[in-house]
Formats: structure tokens, C-alpha cells, sequence
């Protein structure tokens, strides 16, 4: 089942519609697998799409280095 991600620039919380829904695509436990977090990159996405929705993307760009943001959007077009 493909999710329709609704992440904004700013973190949000869930409608009641969304709530269960995301709840169900949350992992059941987090597990480190040589060295990752999660099964696989499926598993793995699906975390950070749930993270992103309640963060927001603004949130997550100061993470890491700006150049690295721009050279991946870039990339995009």
C-alpha cells in the first residue's frame, strides 16, 4: 500500500483520519541491522516519511550540511 505523504515545511500532528493509518506503518520495535536501523531502505522510508510529516522538512534540513540539501534537490530537476 503506497501512502500519500502530506509533509510540509513544518511539522504537523495527524488528523484522526491519518492517525491509525500511520500508526499501523509505524515499526513494531526499532532494530539495528549491521550497523542500520530498520529491515530495509522500504522500512527505513517509511520511518522517515512518518518523522518528516510530524517534524516538517525545515526541521530536518538543519540536520545536515546545506550543500549536501542543495546538491540532492538539485538533482531533482
Amino acid at each position: 500500500m503506497k501512502t500519500a505523504w502530506n509533509i510540509r515545511r513544518e511539522g504537523r500532528a495527524w488528523t484522526a483520519e491519518e492517525a491509525f493509518e500511520r500508526w499501523q506503518r509505524t515499526p513494531e520495535r526499532l532494530e539495528m541491522i549491521e550497523g542500520k536501523l530498520l529491515f530495509d531502505d522500504d522500512e527505513r522510508l517509511m520511518l522517515l516519511g512518518l518523522l518528516l510529516e510530524n517534524v516538517g522538512v525545515d526541521a530536518a534540513v538543519k540536520l545536515g550540511d546545506p550543500a549536501v540539501w542543495r546538491e540532492a534537490v538539485a538533482e531533482l530537476t
